[in-house]
């Protein structure tokens, strides 16, 4: 059982795709992981060495933030631009999007479901 970064790889995946399911790390990041750590991204996980394991762990430590470390310095961020009160952070405190999308019909990932209003009956077409 390959254990990186506090989370558990799955086993029947190659290394390539198993590194990315640790928080902060992509396809490419993985990649660049790899060839630092020198193993072969056609491996599987199952079949990395105790040796291999290390290599890469050194290799993602050196290479910047994941998992904890990230998720608190995004959610400082995050605090920092509501604080400031800027348009970005008021977007966040209201529970909208913040990147320009429309809001008028989508959203409805970052808005939650929808919610009833007394009195207001359906338009049908």
């Amino acid at each position: 059982m390959a254990r990186i970064a506090g989370v558990d790889l799955p086993l029947n995946k190659r290394i390539e795709a198993g590194l990315t399911y640790i928080f902060g790390i992509g396809k490419a990041r993985s990649l660049e992981i790899l060839k630092a750590a020198e193993v072969s991204p056609d491996i599987r996980v199952k079949d990395l060495t105790e040796d291999q394991v290390s290599r890469i762990r050194k290799a993602i430590q050196d290479g910047g933030e994941v998992e904890g470390d990230l998720r608190k310095k995004i959610q400082i961020d995050i605090r920092r631009l509501m604080d400031i009160q800027s348009y970005r952070g008021l977007r966040h405190k209201a529970g909208l999007p913040c990147r320009g999308q429309r809001t008028h019909t989508n959203a409805r990932t970052h808005k939650g479901p929808r919610r009833a209003i007394a009195g207001k009956k359906k338009v049908t077409k």
